[in-house]
């Protein structure tokens, strides 16, 4: 998926924003004016990510503050919010029913930070609940002054933001493996089976995962190469970028399983039972695991700092995009006054956040996970495929790279872009629709189970609307409309027509 599907269109993105020097709207009208509506389905799902993604945050926000006390508060059983089920890891074992065993850590995480035991669904979220909603208020403030000065702002906080993690990463690895049983993990990491390759979900997965671990489909490497100098070399940005991000997620992957080889030690079970998907292993398993590691405290600490500077990147990023996008499409309005409008929409996104703060706030974070950007972005990303290489052309694509780097692209790119990237990303796609079992996963009402799929056309469906729009917008016969329609904006880029290099509504 990396090689077919993720670096092509990270390479595309990248070269698109750096040769029309724009965001995720603008751009559009420069390739095929008819498909600008992608630029709006993009926007909506980075509202979507905004509001589920920063609320993840404020977990880890409150995890962080809590873990400040001589002891880790989900160390023992004997708080308030424990129950007679509560069972401490090291005597796991030695339980007679295992089944109604629950680790201080779970508990913390759902009777505690969520409270979602007081919550009976989507239909009964309860009432904010005011420690959460203080964690997210802070983790918006941090959000607003990383991006009310543009990329100056952004690119100091990405100092920390991005090379904090890898310090973190590589103290917890070798915490990790020198815990016992932390070998029978990392062999368990490493094992491959091949048999899984035979169940379509599980390339649907890989495929999302590298779309939301790369960005392509989210209008953040849009954004962000559109401030890149004309002649930067992208494709080598592209390569070393990519290349990178699928590294650190191999090395995040020893340090998860070193640490999942020694809980399986402790409690006597497979690894197969130990690890959990989704917040689960990051608020339970993780944690539980630090909770008997001696100076718990310290790693707690780092751990929880290290998930918060990684969550801030990606949310930095997929709200630059949606910035930089209306910012572009609207500079009179927006871009002269971007401190009040960034001010104004983290407000807004705050706002529509808040039902995540409920005690049934993990319902709607699940929700807006699965349905609002996982199977959409797919669907985006192949759309943005077909306005590249299929309209605008992939040969006149690739002129426009050659102007700016001096090196037409090869043959492999061409074909990619052509053919085998959005053939891969059709199929996974309406895989992703007819193997899904989010809602049975969720436990979705049928009434849910609407909403959910309103949720997911909610982005998608700008894309027809807009269509609909231009052709009934534009003057001519049915076919002068379909031929305005797709035809590209005529564009020269500035370094070619020795105007201003600075060009750019958001320079």
């Amino acid at each position: 998926m990396l090689v077919f599907g993720g670096l092509p269109l990270f390479f595309m993105e990248l070269a698109l924003g750096q040769y029309h020097r724009n965001g995720c709207l603008t751009v559009w009208r420069r390739i095929c004016p008819m498909l600008k509506g992608i630029g709006y389905a993009i926007c909506i799902i980075d509202l979507y990510m905004a509001m589920y993604y920063n609320t993840i945050l404020a977990w880890s926000m409150y995890y962080l503050v809590a873990s400040f006390s001589s002891q880790l508060p989900w160390t023992t059983c004997d708080n308030p919010w424990n129950t007679i089920n509560c069972t401490l890891t090291a005597e796991v074992f030695n339980h007679s029913d295992k089944s109604l065993t629950v680790s201080p850590a779970k508990e913390f995480f759902r009777k505690e930070v969520l409270e979602v035991d007081r919550s009976q669904g989507l239909g009964d979220l309860g009432p904010v609940k005011g420690s959460l909603a203080l964690c997210l208020f802070s983790v918006f403030v941090l959000v607003y002054f990383s991006l009310w000065k543009g990329v100056k702002s952004t690119g100091k906080a990405v100092w920390v933001t991005a090379l904090l993690p890898y310090v973190v990463l590589l103290i917890l690895l070798v915490r990790g493996v020198t815990l016992p049983g932390a070998t029978d993990g990392i062999l368990y990491y490493l094992t491959p089976r091949f048999q899984m390759l035979h169940k379509p979900k599980v390339w649907v997965d890989a495929a999302t995962q590298i779309f939301f671990s790369l960005g392509p489909g989210f209008g953040t490497l849009l954004a962000l190469s559109s401030y890149n100098k004309f002649n930067n070399n992208c494709y080598r940005d592209a390569l070393l970028t990519s290349s990178i991000n699928c590294l650190t997620s191999f090395l995040a992957g020893f340090v998860i399983f070193s640490v999942l080889g020694y809980m399986a030690n402790v409690q006597n079970k497979n690894i197969s039972e130990v690890g959990e998907e989704g917040p689960g292993l990051v608020f339970t398993v993780y944690p539980e695991a630090i909770a008997t590691m001696t100076g718990s405290v310290f790693w707690s600490i780092i751990f929880f700092l290290m998930l918060i500077t990684l969550g801030l990147d990606s949310t930095f990023g997929g709200l630059e995009a949606m910035i930089t996008g209306l910012c572009d499409e609207y500079p009179k309005l927006l871009g002269r006054h971007r401190e009040l409008f960034v001010l104004g929409l983290l407000i807004f996104i705050y706002v529509c956040a808040l039902p995540t703060t409920t005690y049934g706030g993990m319902y709607i974070v699940d929700l807006l996970n699965i349905f609002g950007t996982g199977n959409p972005i797919l669907f985006i990303v192949f759309v943005e495929a077909m306005a590249v290489c299929w309209f605008y052309g992939a040969e006149r694509f690739a002129d426009d790279i050659e102007r700016m780097l001096g090196n037409r692209p090869g043959k492999f790119w061409i074909v990619c872009w052509k053919y085998i990237s959005p053939t891969f990303i059709f199929v996974l796609f309406v895989c992703s629709f007819v193997l899904d079992d989010g809602a049975a996963s969720l436990g979705l009402e049928p009434w849910a189970v609407v909403l959910a799929w309103c949720l997911t056309c909610s982005s998608i469906i700008c894309i027809p609307l807009y269509i609909l729009y231009m052709f009934s917008t534009t003057p001519g016969t049915i076919r002068e409309r379909i031929k305005a329609m797709i035809k590209p904006e005529e564009y020269v880029p500035p370094q070619l027509s020795q105007v201003n290099p600075n060009y750019g509504t958001h320079i």
